[in-house]
């Protein structure tokens, strides 16, 4: 990429896929926000509890399904890059009609796995009824959650990141309007809080649908069952998302494991390790978008079948995403000691946090290199290397925490957690070339 010309252009993709990316993942702290301050100015002081536990038991369920996203940006960004209009049709309808039938069997079977979420996670009988009430309403909706990841991914698989970003605000203004109404004009209370996520789902979802019918490939033949059902194009479309799943599995059992390891050491180990994860999260919310970006033009690069194009798009969405790393690592270490003031009033979950906080600083930095590597094999469909590294960088994490935590308390704690990352950048990274091969072998 010697041409100046070539090299800005290559800056404006990654930059204008990513912002985008970027500022729909930062408005979803908004609605944590609303929910809290709404729950926390309820009657019952249970509610806040309750928000929190239904909360907790969403976001652990939809990121195990976040495979839908993620598996459609690759394969219909494939599609875009090669021009198969027919292809990204029927990749779309099929990523659809899966979402609806996962999402449908959640509706099913709602009573026994809200009951089983909830005894595992625990609370008072108040919080739990709550809970209870908050999931069981917004649960309605997981059809139309889950088939909003399909949008997502089809939207940023066909570089339309901007549109995106539009559809992610509005359901989040919905859901903010809604949880008003239905809360202190309508007084449902718990369950208006739940009943206006599922509206706003909802909502989300027909605008999607509605802009992806606007900008649908045109002069295609009628869609017939024989395309959408063709046998090697559904067994990718499982395939691909059963090794994404996997994937997110092992890595829910390495983040479940580190908050209950924290849980051990005690309550305030256990809020000190919560108020860095807030830093972690944050940060993966900006890095996620240059990931995203390598997700959608690595995947046109290779349907488009364009060398040059897939090792530009590596190489500028990471040296972006390494630029964010170093100033996230630099903005902990220097304005750290701050943000955990403003996090917590709390003097010994403050003291603790500090004494841990150059862990978190230094995340960023040992982390980039994963999200990153993440986005370029999904853009590609390599997905069983994203599994298979996952599930041995899952095993290296837990023999390090069960090595490192009883000499060294929480900071071995930390330490696992980044072997976990080192262990995934490692592996991944050693695979890239046999990736390049394969995807542009003859």
């Amino acid at each position: 990429m010697n041409d100046p010309a070539l090299h800005r252009l290559w800056h404006r993709r990654v930059l204008a896929l990513a912002l985008p990316i970027i500022a729909a993942n930062l408005t979803q702290p908004l609605l944590s926000i609303v929910d809290t301050g709404i729950s926390g100015h309820l009657a019952a002081p249970a509610s806040l509890g309750g928000v929190a536990l239904g909360g907790l038991f969403f976001n652990t369920v939809y990121w195990a399904f976040g495979f839908l996203r993620m598996a459609t940006t690759g394969l219909v960004a494939q599609a875009h890059g090669a021009g198969d209009g027919a292809g990204l049709r029927a990749t779309l309808v099929r990523a659809l009609i899966l979402a609806l039938a996962i999402g449908l069997v959640l509706v099913a079977l709602k009573g026994p796995l809200i009951a089983a979420a909830l005894a595992l996670l625990g609370g008072s009988p108040e919080v739990t009824g709550a809970a209870r009430s908050y999931c069981a309403v917004r649960l309605w909706a997981a059809p139309m959650a889950l088939a909003n990841y399909v949008v997502l991914g089809t939207m940023l698989g066909r570089q339309r990141a901007a549109t995106a970003l539009l559809v992610q605000a509005s359901i989040n203004l919905a859901n903010m309007i809604a949880a008003i109404g239905f809360v202190y004009g309508l007084g449902w209370g718990v369950a208006g809080l739940g009943g206006a996520t599922a509206l706003a789902d909802t909502l989300g979802f027909v605008l999607g649908a509605a802009i992806l019918w606007r900008i649908r490939p045109r002069g295609l033949p009628p869609l017939d069952l024989a395309a959408i059902v063709e046998r090697a194009a559904v067994a990718r479309l499982v395939l691909v998302n059963r090794d994404i799943f996997l994937r997110t599995l092992c890595l829910l059992v390495c983040f479940g494991w580190f908050a209950h390891e924290g849980a051990l050491q005690g309550d305030t180990i256990l809020a000190a390790n919560a108020v860095l994860l807030n830093l972690q999260t944050f940060m993966a919310f900006v890095l996620d978008g240059f990931a995203q970006a390598a997700e959608a033009l690595v995947g046109a690069a290779i349907g488009a079948r364009a060398r040059a194009d897939y090792a530009s798009a590596i190489r500028v969405s990471t040296l972006w995403a390494g630029i964010s790393a170093a100033l996230f690592a630099l903005i902990y270490a220097v304005i750290g000691p701050a943000i955990i003031a403003g996090l917590t009033d709390h003097e010994p979950v403050r003291v603790a946090a500090m004494t841990y906080l150059l862990w978190a600083a230094a995340s960023p930095l040992v982390s980039v290199w994963s999200f990153q590597l993440d986005g370029i094999y999904i853009g590609a469909t390599r997905t069983r290397d994203l599994r298979n590294t996952m599930a041995v960088a899952m095993t290296c994490f837990l023999v390090a925490a069960w090595t490192l935590q009883p000499a060294y308390g929480n900071h071995g704690l930390w330490a696992a957690l980044m072997v976990l990352m080192v262990v995934r950048a490692a592996g991944l990274g050693m695979l890239l070339p046999r990736l390049g091969r394969a995807a542009f072998a003859a």
